[in-house]
């Protein structure tokens, strides 16, 4: 789940998700209240996706809102599925999108490519819970974000867990840190002083991928320091 969920404004103070920390146990991640405010989103950086529609640069205000410390974790994901018995879209069609070099060679073989992105397989029952088909497991991942979730997903689980999703000036001006139109929430600079602070491609997309962070595909949902 890309944005994590904030309460209505009126229940800026409920109480924190709980998610599985590394090494087995729970802990408590509670709300960040931020206090809102103007600040400029969007970019106008010309090595950015015109597709993407993320320009031009504007003044955007958003009012106080409360927001998840951290994305939506498989544990706490499975928390709402064993409550409701909810199932997920992906679920329902009975397949989703799966990067290809995380599928299975069999699996890969039949699973269908989209022409613009071939790096995408279309596999037959992967969800949230086997996320690179069947066979596959987040046994070792309850701490990492959930995957294969749509909006109605996302939607259902915050019903479920006395939330909203947040609106995208909400999701970013949370995500820029304080930081005015700087590249990435710390700076400009993707790792200062050879220090990773996120999870992200490192190498030739989609071909190569160093692993330069330490991961390969997802990562713990607290793995990296917050930011600003």
């Amino acid at each position: 789940m890309s944005s994590c969920c904030s309460p209505s404004r009126s229940g800026v103070e409920s109480a924190g998700v709980e998610l599985m920390r590394p090494g087995g146990g729970i802990g408590s991640a509670g709300l960040i209240t931020l206090p809102g405010g103007r600040f400029r989103m969007g970019t106008d950086d010309k090595d950015g996706f015109p597709g993407d529609h993320e320009g031009p640069v504007r003044e955007v205000t958003v009012e106080l809102f409360a927001i998840d410390a951290y994305a939506v974790s498989n544990a706490r994901f499975a928390e709402f599925v064993d409550a409701t018995g909810y199932q997920t879209d992906a679920e329902k069609f009975g397949w989703t999108y799966v990067f290809a070099k995380f599928v299975p060679g069999e699996l890969r073989k039949r699973s269908p490519r989209p022409q613009q992105t071939p790096w995408w397989c279309g596999a037959v029952g992967a969800y949230w819970r086997e996320p690179e088909g069947p066979g596959s497991t987040v046994e070792d991942r309850w701490d990492h974000p959930v995957v294969h979730v749509s909006w109605h997903d996302a939607v259902a689980y915050c019903q479920w867990a006395g939330r909203r999703l947040s609106t995208e000036a909400e999701w970013e001006y949370a995500a820029r840190g304080g930081q005015d139109q700087a590249r990435y929430p710390w700076g400009d600079e993707l790792t200062p002083n050879g220090e990773h602070r996120c999870n992200i491609w490192q190498g030739k997309f989609p071909v190569r991928n160093t692993e330069e962070d330490g991961y390969a595909g997802t990562a713990p949902v607290d793995a990296f320091q917050p930011n600003g």
